[in-house]
């Protein structure tokens, strides 16, 4: 019997997360700690594996709140700030563990190493970089983690393509606005299914509330979670309230199995 994966919400907020500095906006404002979130990220668990979605810039605090002292790899969405900005934080795994494995299209492995060269300089390395041990993945070509196999999920970020992954019965899908229908069935059947809920007007780029419910209708899985959410969606548990009882708002720390 396969063991049961822990994934758990490092952060669910989106690019500035919540709150906003300097903002006056009433959830920027909210005590409640469900209204507080970090860049967007999970962490997958099972047997003595942690795989990590996304590194943004809050990763080391996120990596500090979990206690996590392993990290078997990273899997990258895309190349955008919020998602990769936290990876020179990778170093005290690379100092304990030694080249920590990413996994990423080709065009985002090209922009980490645009912007953080000194990560992926074959000479002359600075001796407190990390490195890591790229691996290139690819539309329709399913790859190895750990003892697991992982689905790419090709998805539309406005005109920019974006990796969701499926990993046994769960689903992870971000910065989604458009998925063509080969890809959705790749989905279907997913007990779990996490993915953005951005707002609750029309955005050029993501899913709103109204679209990230009728992809759940549409995949019609046991459970979904809201992720890459603004403040703009409102305050969490006036939100929750109005939705479908298989359907909720992730927050940060929020912990699941499937």
């Amino acid at each position: 019997m396969k063991t049961l994966t822990k994934i758990t919400f490092l952060g669910t907020g989106t690019s500035q997360g919540i709150p906003i500095i300097g903002s006056e906006h009433p959830v920027c404002l909210s005590d409640n700690p469900k209204d507080k979130r970090l860049r967007v990220s999970v962490m997958l668990s099972w047997d003595d594996y942690n795989y990590v979605i996304d590194c943004g810039p809050d990763f080391r605090q996120q990596m500090l709140t979990h206690n996590v002292s392993r990290l078997d790899g990273i899997l990258f969405t895309h190349e955008h700030s919020d998602h990769t900005a936290g990876i020179d934080d990778i170093r005290p795994f690379f100092f304990r563990q030694g080249d920590v494995p990413i996994f990423a299209h080709d065009r985002v492995i090209s922009a980490l190493k645009r912007r953080f060269d000194y990560i992926f300089a074959d000479e002359n390395r600075y001796p407190g970089a990390p490195a890591v041990a790229i691996n290139a993945i690819a539309k329709d070509t399913p790859f190895s983690l750990g003892n697991r196999m992982v689905t790419p999920i090709n998805v539309q970020h406005n005109r920019l393509q974006v990796f969701g992954f499926r990993i046994g019965d769960f689903t992870y899908l971000t910065d989604v606005k458009t998925i063509e229908e080969t890809e959705i069935e790749k989905v279907k059947g997913s007990k779990i299914l996490v993915v953005n809920a951005l707002r609750e007007e029309p955005h050029h780029s993501h899913f709103n509330l109204e679209e990230a419910l009728a992809f759940v209708e549409k995949v019609r899985p046991d459970k979904a979670y809201f992720t890459h959410i603004s403040h703009l969606l409102g305050f969490h548990d006036e939100v929750e309230k109005k939705l479908p009882e298989n359907v909720h708002l992730a927050y940060d720390n929020l912990v699941v199995t499937v």
